[in-house]
């Protein structure tokens, strides 16, 4: 059964908060948990940028997720390093083969990869960005889906409008307006956000 203390419940009272889209708690729960939580990502990946990536992630799924959390099956770290696990675990194998050609990246010419990586990251600029990253995410799941599925093949994929085409098996024109609505949508909803929020990182 899960330990009863002070600190338990208030992770607890914060998650439930988290779960109404409380941003206050949010932050809260993030100030509170993320260095235990970018220390697991660590012992995993070994690696400050991974372990900054999976730390995002890992609090967006908890923002997206909140409300399935359950005081009666575990203590709050305990469903929070679960996350964190699974997301490190996730991540070592996408980039299994990957890694070797990106650890010679950081040590190429100047080093400037290594130097960079010394300090630990803001928090604050941690929590910015997983936040920035979560309202995109959110603002990409009300496109329609041949609206998201171009932007995605174009920019996560990197491919052309005409292999665009291609892929999904349309008319180029098809596939160009897709991406010019897509992206205009994406726009009007993000700077909705934005305006709404105010700046990334308060309170």
């Amino acid at each position: 059964m899960p330990t009863h203390t002070p600190e338990n419940q208030r992770l607890v009272d914060l998650l439930k908060r988290v779960a109404l889209q409380d941003h206050t708690s949010f932050k809260q729960l993030y100030d509170l948990t993320s260095g235990h939580l970018y220390g697991v990502a660590m012992r995993f990946v070994r690696k400050r940028e991974l372990a900054d990536e999976i730390l995002q992630d890992a609090f967006i799924n908890v923002w997206q997720q909140a409300g399935g959390y359950s005081a009666t099956l575990s203590t709050p770290m305990t469903w929070l390093i679960s996350i964190v696990r699974n997301k490190s675990l996730d991540r070592l194998r996408r980039s299994k083969i990957e890694s070797e050609s990106t650890d010679a990246l950081d040590v190429d010419a100047t080093g400037q990869g290594q130097d960079e990586a010394i300090d630990h990251p803001d928090p604050h600029d941690l929590f910015a960005a997983a936040t920035e990253k979560f309202e995109l995410n959110r603002c990409l799941s009300l496109l329609e889906p041949p609206q998201r599925q171009s932007l995605a093949l174009a920019y996560y994929n990197g491919l052309s409008h005409s292999e665009v085409a291609e892929h999904l098996q349309v008319p180029l024109g098809t596939a160009k307006a897709w991406l010019r609505r897509g992206l205009e949508r994406l726009r009007k909803c993000y700077d909705a956000d934005t305006h709404t929020t105010g700046p990334k990182g308060t309170a």
